[in-house]
């Protein structure tokens, strides 16, 4: 696998800098940085970048704008050639319960980080992204999650209705437990399962839903009242 290929979006030259000097310390290439999301989007559609570490709070256009428009048009938008994958996006933040970053995951970012994560923390939530995975702190984003997320009847949560009929029992219950927050680790434990095995169910769960990873199926799971929050 190349290098991966990181875009940093946050209107503080210090975090900018801070982040740009771990990440590429660890061989992972910062191709753009951007201030505000106007900047961010231009820098994307440049660059084509693998992962965006996304402020959600800039000037301008803000980071929950430039996060739905960077995964609604891909990172060709302007070009007659048909649209690449969209890179995934990590949303920054200073407060770990806030509806921006709720939207944010709504939106299909893949998870977010605390301003002050770890340099350790940061690098293995670069690399979980690139690799397909959301980036999800368990206990935060159930937290999150039961906080902002109501179900709710719109033509959207209608579709996923429709979808998670299609669902087999089994897929039901992997979606509960993944919206609870559990790893594949603790899936495979659960249903006396291998890890391989468990990550079938969650690709199919993902395919059938047509979902991007794991954040979203956990909002997913709360906004179509397949879990209630609180109880568990």
């Amino acid at each position: 696998m190349n290098a991966t290929r990181v875009v940093i979006a946050d209107d503080q030259v210090l975090v900018r800098t801070g982040f740009r000097m771990i990440l590429m310390s660890e061989g992972i290439d910062v191709v753009g940085e951007a201030a505000n999301g106007d900047e961010a989007l231009r820098v994307v559609r440049e660059t084509r970048p693998d992962v965006v570490l996304m402020d959600i709070r800039m000037p301008g256009m803000d980071g929950l704008e430039a996060t739905r428009l960077i995964l609604s048009e891909g990172t060709g938008a302007g070009s007659s050639e048909p649209a690449p994958e969209p890179p995934r996006i990590i949303i920054l933040t200073t407060f770990d319960l806030d509806q921006y970053v709720y939207a944010a995951i709504t939106a299909g970012a893949s998870g977010f980080l605390l301003k002050d994560v770890s340099p350790e923390h940061l690098v293995a939530a670069v690399g979980m992204v690139r690799a397909g995975d959301a980036m999800l702190a368990p206990a935060i984003t159930r937290r999150l999650v039961e906080r902002f997320a109501v179900p709710t009847v719109n033509p959207r949560t209608e579709a996923l209705h429709k979808d998670l009929a299609t669902l087999t029992p089994r897929e039901r219950e992997v979606l509960g437990l993944l919206g609870r927050g559990l790893s594949n680790a603790e899936l495979a434990a659960r249903f006396h399962l291998s890890e391989a095995t468990v990550k079938t169910h969650v690709a199919r769960i993902l395919a059938k839903l047509n979902l991007r990873d794991r954040a979203q199926a956990v909002v997913v799971a709360y906004e179509t009242g397949l879990i209630t929050p609180g109880v568990a």
